[in-house]
């Protein structure tokens, strides 16, 4: 799939690395098809990281994406500049008169903090209550995920005892739909979390489908609305080394972490960790754009 950004984005030189198809604007208006419009709304705090990963996994499809990346008026993030958020990045008020194709609300560390207490909750209750009338098909990741089923269907997050945290087998639900076409009966994905939403509440709300879920991590993906809600309770747009990453930042900061699970070969954090979710990560996302954005959107809003 072509992904349309700025050329001057930083993640661009990444993918084009990876021989992943990204064009620019000039290039892009001689395409003789309309582009699917996606926005993402990072709420991780180095969001660089985040449009990397998210790019990397919308990049499977012959489909020309136009990616709008989407930033919260409430918040000031400490941990990516604001040249780079001034430069890529736009708030809901720009775009609130929009439509799009398919939207994307990313996982947030703050999940140990009650919803209401988060500095910009207010602001994506509004972008959520919005989604419904201006997007076609909406995912939430994470902690996306569990504000989502809060915000939509009242659930509760549990504290859990320690951090949810590696790779964990799940297994298919109901292979009929398409959102997991495609997928093996067992995969293994990314968790990295404190909280959770018992998968007994998910599983008696009528209004939800569980697709998949996990005897040790819960649910993994539910949806609702026939697709229009996606919830995916872990992080398959993860690539090899994050959690690597986040063992060691935990590690210096003194804070009490365990080896993430299912990750280091032999749970040796001095050797390479092994990738093993890159396949369904993007068999999921490919069936999103193709099933639930593409076939669904209208030609013109």
């Amino acid at each position: 799939m072509p992904i349309r950004v700025d050329k001057k984005l930083p993640a661009r030189e990444m993918l084009e690395y990876e021989n992943i198809f990204v064009m620019d604007q000039d290039r892009a208006i001689h395409q003789d098809i309309r582009p699917l419009n996606v926005g993402i709304l990072n709420l991780m705090p180095i969001k660089q990281d985040t449009e990397l990963q998210l790019l990397r996994a919308l990049s499977n499809t012959p489909l020309q994406v136009d990616v709008t990346l989407v930033t919260v008026k409430s918040h000031v993030s400490q941990n990516t500049s604001m040249s780079h958020l001034n430069q890529f990045y736009v708030n809901f008020e720009e775009i609130r008169n929009r439509t799009f194709d398919g939207f994307i609300i990313t996982g947030a560390p703050v999940e140990q903090m009650e919803f209401e207490e988060v500095d910009y909750w207010d602001e994506l209750c509004e972008i959520m209550e919005w989604t419904r009338e201006h997007v076609t098909s909406t995912i939430h990741i994470c902690w996306g995920a569990q504000a989502a089923l809060y915000h939509y269907f009242g659930l509760q997050k549990e504290l859990l005892p320690e951090k949810l945290f590696g790779i964990y087998e799940h297994r298919v639900l109901n292979r009929k739909i398409p959102l997991v076409r495609g997928f093996d009966d067992y995969f293994m994905a990314p968790h990295s979390r404190h909280t959770t939403v018992p998968a007994e509440a998910i599983h008696q709300c009528g209004e939800l489908t569980v697709l998949a879920e996990s005897d040790e991590a819960g649910v993994f993906l539910a949806y609702a609305n026939n697709g229009k809600q996606i919830f995916i309770m872990g992080h398959p747009e993860y690539d090899r080394v994050t959690l690597d990453k986040e063992y060691h930042r935990d590690l210096d900061k003194g804070l009490p972490i365990r080896v993430p699970k299912n990750y280091y070969p032999n749970d040796d954090a001095s050797v390479r960790p092994n990738l093993q979710w890159r396949s369904h990560s993007n068999n999921l996302y490919t069936n999103w754009i193709n099933y639930y954005v593409y076939q669904a959107t209208p030609y013109e809003w």
